[in-house]
């Protein structure tokens, strides 16, 4: 994916100043920085939800619309169809026009068959996120976007959906990750985009970003200097 000169406004207010950047086909890419930084934004940006104001997103040949069918995205807040677990992942693998049954397989993965038949709303915070990444998984992404998908769970679940995603990777999806948990982003990021004030202040990989980031910062943000 390429980002040439993107610019997003809201009425006369830029958000997004300016961003270029190039993104490798595989890996995890974090993106990190304060809050307000734009992190969202950038994400919906790149996965064709939003249109820039101006500048350009491509992915090889397509813009970014062109392929959403092809990518998958999760939130922090799952959002989940009022039936039971199974009709959650049987919904997404109709409407793709894939094999029903896939579904165990994909609940087996993410340690959710036994709960097949109960409610989705009856799920705690963790296994209702498990049931987001496997419905993103169900639809077979090329890329996978979560926007800090495990902001307020507790540390099991938060390790169990990493194991998700890192399985996810290890079978070449490429993931694009928001977080602020900077544990998080050491033990995920191949590379990592850090935001300030709308602008990439450093996208560098992951070992030299925390080992020896070239912005103050991006220096400042992993010091707790700079408010998340």
């Amino acid at each position: 994916m390429r980002m040439q000169d993107v610019v997003l406004r809201f009425d006369a207010d830029a958000v997004l100043k300016g961003v270029t950047m190039d993104l490798d086909v595989q890996g995890c890419t974090v993106i990190m920085g304060p809050n307000g930084a734009g992190k969202s934004l950038l994400l919906k940006l790149m996965h064709g939800l939003m249109a820039p104001t101006s500048g350009q997103i491509m992915w090889g040949a397509k813009a970014p619309s062109d392929v959403m069918s092809r990518q998958a995205l999760v939130l922090q807040k799952p959002v989940l169809l009022r039936r039971s677990v199974a009709a959650n992942i049987d919904f997404v693998l109709k409407a793709r026009g894939k094999d029903i049954g896939l579904r165990d397989g994909l609940l087996e993965h993410v340690g959710l068959l036994h709960k097949a038949t109960q409610p989705a709303r009856l799920l705690s915070g963790g296994e209702a996120q498990r049931l987001s990444l496997a419905r993103a998984l169900a639809t077979e992404p090329e890329v996978l976007f979560l926007d800090e998908p495990t902001a307020s769970l507790d540390p099991a679940s938060v390790l169990a959906i990493e194991r998700i995603v890192s399985d996810a990777r290890s079978r070449g999806v490429r993931i694009v990750w928001v977080t602020h948990d900077i544990g998080q982003a050491r033990r995920m990021a191949d590379d990592v985009v850090f935001l300030q004030a709308g602008q990439v202040a450093e996208h560098s990989a992951a070992a030299a970003f925390f080992s020896e980031p070239r912005s103050q910062a991006a220096r400042d943000y992993l010091d707790g200097r700079i408010v998340f």
